[in-house]
């Protein structure tokens, strides 16, 4: 733990607008609720979970209201808990700096142009016309593609390929094992073969962009696949030609986004959702975990779709009633026509006769 990392309660509290209520301790470090040692500060998401500082050992917590809580313990009110802890949390855990220094197992092609500060590690390969940003770090195994860009202070995790001609923003942080720039699945049935139709788009990233390990992310068929600033992608995110993926959107692991679907900004894609190819959302929409996304959505909004989890012997029967809603809704259709013309459903019951 080193003083310049410790910073007193009242010095946080200034510097994230929050109130201080309580002693002004020393803090050197984050923790949950469940794990802090003293000299830490944790969170309280929301008051319903009140039952765990009676168990924490941290010094300080950071929460939306501090009335009816334990008074042995300081605390930092803000309106946004979770915000505020983030922001120290980034504080005490800053990300590591460039080691400007270049592997001597890279392979850098003499056309390439690295800035002041990069950092090579071992086995990275940069082919020609690569251009890579001040501060970047590109650690052990990365490969980037010839006349590919990689922004100022990006961050390529061990094993990351960016392809060829595709372009990466500043300050973005790419996880092990993603892919940038592969080819869409592009193909032309000929009859009795397929053929391949060329990728000849390019995938760009904006700026303050984080993706996640062993997301893969196609290149354009024509034109671009974009994914904008600030936004969020998780683990194992598919993501398939010609997307264009909005500002601050976040999308959570095992999505599959298909051909030229657009994703607003600011959205919200949970866990395993799926998304035609062409679909447009609007900006500001959420959609569940595990909904299908067939068509467009063009009001901002929360989306669901799906049927919950049940016992097998339910979803069996349930399925035995599934396989009879089109008769069923023919049944009610006539049903509701003869309420409508009760003279109409006489007659037929005579014809019947």
């Amino acid at each position: 733990m080193s003083e310049q990392k410790s910073k007193r309660l009242s010095e946080l509290a200034l510097f994230h607008s929050a109130d201080l209520t309580g002693a002004d301790a020393l803090i050197h470090g984050v923790g949950s609720l469940k794990s802090a040692t003293s000299g830490q500060i944790a969170f309280l998401s929301s008051h319903k979970f009140v039952a765990a500082l009676n168990d924490t050992a941290a010094t300080a917590v950071v929460v939306r209201n501090a009335i009816g809580l334990p008074d042995r313990m300081s605390y930092l009110v803000c309106s946004d808990p979770g915000l505020v802890f983030a922001r120290i949390s980034q504080f005490f855990n800053p990300l590591p700096e460039s080691k400007a220094a270049i592997h001597s197992s890279a392979v850098i092609a003499d056309s390439a142009t690295l800035a002041p500060g990069v950092e090579v590690g071992p086995n990275v390969v940069i082919e020609a016309g690569v251009m890579i940003g001040q501060n970047a770090q590109l650690k052990a195994g990365v490969f980037v593609g010839e006349n590919s860009t990689i922004g100022a202070a990006t961050v390529l995790m061990p094993r990351v390929a960016i392809h060829s001609n595709c372009i990466v923003g500043d300050r973005c942080r790419i996880h092990s094992g993603a892919i940038v720039g592969s080819d869409g699945f592009g193909n032309a049935w000929a009859g009795d073969h397929w053929e391949r139709i060329p990728q000849i788009g390019r995938v760009i990233i904006g700026d303050d962009v984080e993706i996640g390990a062993n997301t893969t992310i196609d290149r354009g068929a024509l034109d671009d696949t974009c994914i904008e600033s600030g936004a969020r992608l998780d683990n194992l995110i598919q993501i398939a030609h010609g997307v264009r993926v909005g500002r601050n959107t976040a999308i959570a692991a095992c999505t599959g986004i298909a051909g030229s679907a657009e994703i607003g900004s600011n959205c919200l894609i949970g866990g395993g959702v799926l998304i035609a190819d062409h679909a447009k959302l609007a900006d500001r929409v959420s959609v569940l975990s595990g909904s299908g996304v067939p068509s467009d959505i063009d009001q901002s909004g929360v989306y669901a779709s799906g049927t919950p989890v049940v016992p097998y012997q339910a979803w069996l029967r349930n399925m035995v009633q599934f396989k009879k809603l089109n008769e069923l809704a023919k049944k009610i259709k006539q049903l509701e026509k003869n309420a409508m013309n009760p003279r109409s459903g006489q007659a037929e019951s005579d014809d019947d006769q």
